[in-house]
């Protein structure tokens, strides 16, 4: 399949654009962040937004919809208590109660598949409103 991974469990296609970004994010570090979207008329999960290295998480949760469903990725680079940089990527499933329900629900079945395409995820986060993926919360699963 040169054109797109198959999520079989919802019939879903995770664009090789979706792996390549992450993979450019994960090993170039030329994303901050990537937002990806469904599109349900061609049943494809999509690159919606990229965020420069320079931005940051404030930046990145202003970057997704209040009225619709997404997946992101998160690069969090922090400082250890040993004064060592690290690195954790977090997969954030973004679902607003203000979505609609066929959204959410078509978000819910095709997350796994994409997961497993982004291969590298330290953690992850489900959110409904911004302060279930605030920095506290990226912080507090990092340490």
């Amino acid at each position: 399949m040169a054109m797109a991974f198959k999520m079989a469990t919802t019939g879903m296609w995770v664009a090789d654009e979706c792996k390549n970004s992450f993979m450019e994010m994960k090993w170039k570090k030329v994303h901050r962040y990537i937002v990806f979207k469904i599109d349900e008329k061609s049943r494809l999960v999509t690159v919606d937004k990229v965020g420069s290295p320079g931005e940051s998480y404030d930046d990145f949760a202003a970057s997704l919809p209040t009225d619709d469903c997404r997946y992101a990725v998160f690069d969090f680079d922090f400082v250890t208590v040993d004064n060592c940089r690290k690195s954790k990527i977090f997969f954030i499933a973004w679902s607003p109660t203000a979505s609609r329900i066929r959204a959410k629900m078509l978000y819910a079945t095709s997350k796994a598949g994409l997961r497993r395409v982004l291969d590298g995820i330290h953690f992850e986060v489900q959110a409904t409103d911004p302060t279930e993926m605030g920095m506290d919360v990226i912080k507090h699963k990092a340490y």
